[in-house]
């Protein structure tokens, strides 16, 4: 049975917080999201109790989106970047951890997703999932993405 105008305008949207350090924090819908370029990836995730799941993402870059929110790298320390982590939450109550060397094209470069769709079913209602192709397993895999927070509080590192 499909939902009417009405029904679908009544229904909350899910909103997703980018925090941290960022010149341009924002607060993000799935609508929002379809302005970056889209890409697809075929996951295959090996799930300990439910065993291999198949399924098919859309969406943008995690990368993209995060550039664009502009990180406060430093620009006159060249690797600054490195030093930057970001922690994903999720309504399901999943969290991951990422280190920006990961996504960033000129280090590991793992084209790690923003879903938008699965199965070409849209997640307008329920918000993004982080999808992390590269992994075999599916534990950094988080529905319902609502914050992601970049941290470069790591300096005293470098």
């Amino acid at each position: 049975m499909s939902e009417s105008l009405a029904e679908r305008a009544s229904q909350p949207v899910a909103e997703l917080a980018l925090t941290g350090d960022l010149a341009h924090p924002a607060r993000l819908t799935v609508r929002h999201l379809r302005a970056w370029p889209q890409h697809r990836a075929r996951v295959s995730f090996e799930c300990a109790t439910s065993g291999v799941r198949h399924h098919r993402f859309e969406g943008p870059l995690l990368h993209e989106v995060l550039s664009g929110a502009a990180p406060a790298f430093d620009p006159v320390r060249r690797k600054d970047r490195l030093r930057f982590l970001i922690a994903v939450s999720g309504t399901d109550g999943h969290h991951a951890l990422l280190s920006w060397a990961e996504i960033d094209p000129d280090f590991a470069g793992a084209p790690v997703l923003l879903a938008l769709s699965i199965d070409s079913s849209p997640l307008d209602r329920w918000g993004p999932q982080l999808v992390l192709p590269q992994d075999r397993c599916g534990a950094r895999h988080v529905s319902g993405v609502d914050a992601i927070r970049v941290d470069g509080g790591y300096a005293a590192w470098a």
